[in-house]
């Protein structure tokens, strides 16, 4: 591999074929070596769940003198992390890079997004990693728009350096390149579905459930990722995976645990 341009791996949770992810195969191709290892199917809202009860599967479906090696694996993105720094790469990455998903990770979204797994198992590896969102399911959406604010994002990152630790929450509005308004670091919305089932019978009498809901968002400061959003702007959101709620220790530790 060469080692004289950033190495940068690439996943995502929509599948090796999504077009966001081809989007940002030619974005990163531009500025660094590019390793893919997706998975070879839609993996939505697998959050960071890993194959321990199945066989893991790894296929390479770039041609031999490809520049970019792109690889299909059968598992969930954290899966495709995993097995990419620990079987396909020669050395760690430079930058792990996730996404580009078709629908918003902002606020709640990013506890069940297999794309923010994907790259907070990056971190989790000690590889600086961003997840790249854009506010529009459509599988034909345009992500031709943001294509020069996912360029800037990632040189900054390259250059700067993230934050130990630290992993980039990144969702764009569903606007044109001259609508967005610019970057706003933000912090995660409190939000939450609320959850719908919908209980429906098959052919064969059995009932099952579909699962909807409505999203519901209380917080109306003008700090969050969802109010950035919602203005024109797209959001970044640092995030960690030290999960430990340092707030809550003072109090709990004040409670008659032994005696």
């Amino acid at each position: 591999m060469n080692k004289t341009k950033p190495l940068i791996l690439i996943t995502n949770d929509d599948g090796v074929s999504a077009p966001g992810i081809n989007t940002l195969i030619a974005v990163m191709s531009e500025i660094a070596e590019v390793v893919v290892v997706a998975p070879d199917k839609p993996q939505s809202g697998m959050g960071h769940a890993i194959t321990t009860n199945e066989t893991l599967y790894l296929n390479k479906i770039s041609l031999e003198n490809d520049p970019v090696l792109i690889y299909s694996c059968s598992g969930t993105p954290a899966d495709c992390v995993k097995i990419a720094v620990n079987e396909v790469m020669k050395r760690k990455p430079d930058l792990c890079v996730s996404g580009i998903n078709h629908g918003s990770n902002s606020a709640i979204n990013v506890i069940y997004s297999g794309t923010m797994s994907g790259a907070i198992e990056a971190g989790i590896e000690g590889i600086p990693a961003i997840g790249f969102s854009l506010l529009d399911f459509d599988w034909n959406a345009n992500f031709e728009e943001i294509k020069p604010f996912v360029r800037k994002i990632t040189l900054e990152a390259l250059e700067k350096k993230l934050p130990h630790d630290v992993v980039l929450n990144v969702n764009f509005p569903k606007l044109k390149q001259k609508e967005i308004k610019g970057i706003k670091i933000c912090r995660q919305a409190r939000a939450y579905w609320k959850e719908k089932f919908h209980k429906r019978k098959t052919p064969q009498g059995r009932d099952y459930y579909w699962l909807s809901g409505d999203f519901v968002n209380e917080d109306h400061g003008e700090d969050t990722d969802e109010w950035a959003l919602n203005n024109g702007y797209i959001s970044i959101v640092p995030v960690q995976f030290d999960l430990t709620a340092y707030h809550a220790t003072q109090q709990l530790n004040s409670w008659n645990w032994n005696e």
